[in-house]
């Protein structure tokens, strides 16, 4: 009870501090003018795109070192384009439309990323998308056992803004949202770094005090989760050097940076998820400075200041943003998504994202209505809190054995479907079956072998991963007979 009322405190001195924001009623709801909510959202868009596309010439260029970027003049000349950050919401967006649902089922997801998700793709995500290829549903995709990005790649956070922009203070909701879409490729840490950006993101439409969104944000992982330690550590490193925002990047690598600056300390969580807190804390509420520190401090520049921009862009709204003279052109050209529209637009992508939050408010309590002729949303506030904890991971590797022990016995055994029998295979060497039927059925074994050789894709990606939970997945693969 104590924390609830806590919260209601926090929400009401949030729902002072907004302009635009008129009424409460017991620190439940708050009312936005339909012009200020699409504002925000639009804002919102237009820094994911800006930090994003801006922010990939900086990508994984500054490792060992911070950048030193002094100037930069936002601006997308030629339009924005399709890029990994942002299209993977923009295919669930679309088809959140079509369906009439926030919350597409797994066979739909899976149907999406076979028609539209096919490159342009990489590390947890190429591996979810190999395994769909062998009809593994999500969130299966994204469980360790069978994913071996799934521990510690970005794609948490990089795959969440778009549900927070659409569930503006709705933290609870937004976080559902994300975690249906985030969980299609990673768990664990990662899917708590879903629920503390888009939770940040749907309370900077009731606030723009970044120390208050920060709070929402730890409020929503697990207590225990290192995601949570990381936000600890750069607050108290920003508190002891709030001038010196390279001092703080040196404290975050010397505690995070663990994997010689290989790939885990370029897409993790730990070193990102830091990026984007010191962006905002270092930024100070200036969008320009929030951008520079997000490019400065490096790993993967692109993916943390479009999430850093993403919540600037709110706080600002897009219609300050167009005021500044920015070269932006009105143009979302799609270059990496098979059988998607060829004629989005920055305000199309836009409209679509307020129409679902428009249906996002109504679904959820709130209510769309008419004051001195102008239209007002009034948004029944949640609670930010963390839906789902950090998992235990040897109860879910009993949890997969025991689901999938009988299928995969079925398939090596008695079936002929070619795709079947490999998926068994996989399945049988991630979850330690493949020694049982390598010793008492050699024949069945081997050619399930053969048939998961057929699946070249997966194989690749087996092989080439660069991640300890890989390493070991491949010795067992070996061990099963494979020829990686």
């Amino acid at each position: 009870m104590k924390n609830k009322f806590n919260w209601l405190i926090v929400v009401l001195i949030m729902i002072e501090s907004v302009p635009g924001i008129i009424t409460a009623q017991e620190g439940q709801y708050f009312e936005i003018s339909a012009d200020q909510l699409e504002d925000k959202i639009r804002g919102g868009l237009l820094g994911h795109l800006l930090g994003d596309l801006n922010g990939l010439k900086h990508e994984n260029k500054y490792i060992a070192e911070p950048g030193n970027i002094t100037e930069y003049v936002p601006a997308l000349p030629n339009g924005a384009w399709a890029d990994d950050d942002t299209d993977f919401e923009w295919v669930y967006v679309i088809a959140m439309q079509e369906n009439g649902s926030l919350f597409l089922r797994p066979q739909q997801i899976y149907q999406l990323w076979l028609a539209h998700i096919n490159h342009d793709i990489w590390c947890a995500n190429e591996y979810a998308r190999a395994l769909m290829d062998l009809e593994i549903f999500p969130p299966d995709t994204g469980s360790l056992p069978l994913n071996p990005w799934a521990d510690f790649n970005i794609s948490g956070q990089f795959i969440s803004e778009s549900w927070g922009l659409i569930s503006p203070g709705m933290p609870v909701t937004a976080a559902r949202i994300g975690l249906n879409y985030t969980r299609v490729a990673i768990s664990g840490e990662p899917a708590q770094t879903t629920q503390l950006f888009d939770t940040m993101i749907a309370a900077a439409f009731v606030t723009s005090d970044t120390d208050k969104i920060i709070d929402a944000g730890l409020a929503a992982v697990d207590p225990n989760c290192v995601v949570g330690q990381v936000v600890r550590d750069v607050r108290a490193w920003h508190k002891q050097n709030p001038d010196d925002w390279r001092a703080t990047r040196r404290l975050v690598k010397e505690k995070y940076s663990r994997f010689k600056g290989e790939m885990r300390d370029r897409n993790g969580f730990e070193l990102n998820t830091a990026s984007v807190i010191s962006a905002l804390l270092y930024g100070g509420g200036d969008y320009i400075k929030t951008s520079i520190i997000a490019f400065n401090f490096g790993w993967d520049a692109d993916c943390d200041a479009a999430t850093a921009c993403t919540i600037a862009g709110v706080q600002h709204g897009c219609k300050w943003m167009m005021s500044q003279g920015w070269d932006i052109n009105d143009v979302y050209r799609n270059k990496t998504r098979d059988n998607m529209p060829a004629d989005e637009t920055i305000t199309s992508f836009g409209d679509r994202l307020i129409m679902l939050a428009q249906r996002n408010i109504t679904d959820h309590g709130g209510a769309k209505i008419e004051k001195d002729g102008k239209i007002f949303y009034r948004i029944k506030l949640e609670q930010p809190a963390s839906i789902e904890l950090l998992p235990d991971r040897s109860l879910e590797f009993a949890g997969l054995r025991e689901a999938m022990k009988s299928e995969v016995e079925e398939a090596i055994l008695r079936s002929t479907s070619q795709q079947q029998r490999a998926r068994a295979a996989y399945l049988a060497i991630c979850l330690d079956f493949a020694s049982f039927y390598q010793k008492e059925h050699p024949k069945q074994w081997n050619d399930a072998l053969e048939a998961l050789k057929q699946y070249p894709r997966l194989l690749k990606d087996l092989k080439t991963s660069m991640t300890p939970a890989a390493t070991t997945l491949r010795q067992k693969a070996k061990a099963a007979g494979m020829n990686l």
